[in-house]
Order: C-alpha cells, then structure tokens, then sequence
C-alpha cells in the first residue's frame, strides 16, 4: 500500500514539474532573444518634429539656421560611442550634407536645440565649414532630409584632418562598429516668396566662393 502509494505522489510531482518547464517554454517561444549586439527598439526621435513631418522654418536658412534638438535610445548593450549626419539625396548620385557629428560619448541621450560641446564636427557640403548647414533649398516641391543617429562599438578611426570629415569619410571610418542606426526623415519646401534669399547666393566667406542651396556646387576639398 505504502509502495502505491509512493509511485502516486512521484507521478504527481513528475507531472507538475514536466507542466511548469512546457509552461515557461511556451513563455519563452513567444518572446525571442535578442542578441546583446542588435536591437530592434533603437529610435530617434525631435520635440519639434515628428516622423515624416515638416521641419519648422527656424531650422532652415529661412529662419534662425538652428540645429534640430533631437532625443535617442534603446541602443544596443555594447555601445560605446555615437555619431549623427544629417543628409538630403537629390539624386542617386549627389548626395549632400548639413551636419556631421562624431565621437558623442555614450552617455549622452539627447543634443538641446543649438548644441555646442559635444561631440566633433566634421564639414558639411553647402559651405565646407566644420558646422551646421541649414537646407536651403532653390528647387519647387517637398525635400527630404534625414537624421540618422548610429550606435558605434567603439571611436571612429578618422584619419584625416578635421576639417577634412565629411559625409562619405565618416561612413568610411565607421565601417565595420556600426551596431545599429535609428532614422528621423523630415521634409521642408521653401516659400516661392522667398526667392534665393541671403543663403540662395552666391558669395564669399573667408575668401571661399560658395553656394548656398540644395543643387551641385562647391564641395570640400578631398
């Protein structure tokens, strides 16, 4: 009697323990592991402008020239550096840049709106100064432009000089840290009333002969 009585409570307690582990297992299927070097909730994102939306005037040669205040997270665990470029594709083959930011420490989540310290800045295509080149566009119709922010293993091994960083040479450096990238597309058309304006000119900066619009010009040395 005591011998069935055994096998009984041994039967039970098989039954609840094989219950529990295909429980959790059913648990476990609906969620997948993500690897500690991807992720799929990395975003980036503006308190003045949503996905898709139209970039406020104050961040345009129309306005103040700002630099977009921007917010980012959900980065891979292994992240130990950042980097921003701001681009318009006008075509396949000419793609122009507004602002190239590099070595953000990791620590940092956010840039205020007109930042200054941190991070480096590399060139950009209207002026070829190290800064912050509003669009300007001369063109009829909608542009896109496109913040992406990247989440870097580690620094970008930049090996030309700093004024020398431009869209293309910091793709170049990031090669093979990337860990993952989040994206903010926004788009802006200029007011027909506006005409050329002050950045639509030609004119001269420091001696340098430069175009400030959205179509093929100057472009930095190298």
């Amino acid at each position: 009697m005591n011998l069935i009585r055994i096998r009984i409570v041994l039967g039970i307690l098989c039954t609840a323990s094989f219950s529990a582990l295909y429980a959790g297992c059913s648990r476990d299927s609906g969620t997948p592991v993500t690897p500690a070097s991807t992720t799929t909730s990395f975003v980036l994102a503006s308190s003045e402008v949503s996905e898709g939306g139209a970039l406020p005037a104050d961040y345009t040669c129309d306005g103040n020239s700002s630099t977009l205040p921007l917010q980012w997270g959900g980065a891979p665990p292994a992240t130990q550096n950042y980097a921003l470029i701001m681009h318009h594709v006008a075509s396949p083959t000419d793609i122009h840049w507004y602002w190239v930011l590099y070595n953000i420490p990791v620590d940092v989540h956010s840039l205020p709106k007109n930042v200054t310290g941190i991070g480096k800045l590399g060139n950009n295509s209207v002026n070829g100064r190290m800064a912050y080149a509003p669009p300007c566009s001369q063109g009829p119709g909608l542009k896109t432009y496109t913040y992406t922010i990247y989440a870097l293993s580690s620094s970008p091994a930049v090996t030309v000089r700093d004024s020398l960083v431009s869209r293309a040479v910091l793709l170049g450096a990031m090669e093979g840290i990337v860990l993952d990238s989040a994206t903010l597309h926004v788009v802006y058309s200029r007011p027909a009333s506006l005409g050329l304006g002050v950045f639509g000119q030609r004119g001269s900066d420091d001696g340098v002969t430069f175009l400030h619009d959205d179509s093929p010009g100057w472009r930095p040395p190298g």
